[in-house]
């Protein structure tokens, strides 16, 4: 693989540390529907930026069949038209898995930009599906969370990659 000048070789990736992040990502979530905003339309789907970065990071570890898991369980805790946030996250973990190629040579603020339409597509259709069934408008700051979530990018970069750039045995002697 060639990689960018300056960027740091990573340990791979630890399977127990990917799915700890999403549960905890799907947890945060849940916690912040009966919290104190409640259900209100601008708080970030850290579940959606967690399975983002997993899809770009882990392609062949995190793709649409658990996008789709992780949309089912959300709808049925938020108690959400079956199959609303399922699609969203299915095609957002589509596109995202489509694009990780290209995402991953550019720095982290780059990657915050590039990731923002697919942010925005998947709140777009969680909007289309609940006003197709019926719902109400939830008001403009609907369109806030995205940019709250591609805001996170960076510290969810940060924090999800951490443990791979431990270095796996130090030396003195070697460089890497």
């Amino acid at each position: 693989m060639i990689m960018r000048p300056g960027q740091q070789l990573l340990l791979p990736a630890n399977r127990a540390f990917i799915w700890a992040s999403l549960v905890v990502a799907l947890v945060i979530n849940m916690l912040g529907n009966i919290g104190l905003w409640g259900r209100d339309a601008w708080v970030p789907d850290l579940l959606a930026v967690t399975l983002v970065f997993w899809c770009v990071h882990q392609p062949l570890r995190i793709g649409v069949g658990v996008a789709f898991t992780f949309g089912l369980l959300m709808d049925v805790h938020q108690g959400a038209l079956l199959g609303q946030h399922a699609l969203a996250y299915t095609v957002m973990g589509f596109f995202a898995v489509a694009m990780h190629r290209r995402l991953l040579w550019f720095a982290v603020p780059t990657q915050a930009v590039q990731v923002f339409p697919l942010l925005l597509a998947a709140q777009l259709l969680v909007l289309v599906v609940r006003m197709a069934s019926g719902g109400t408008f939830p008001g403009w700051s609907f369109f806030l969370a995205p940019v709250i979530e591609t805001l996170l990018w960076p510290l969810v970069s940060v924090v999800l990659l951490a443990p791979q750039r431990r270095a796996p045995d130090p030396d003195e002697n070697r460089p890497l």
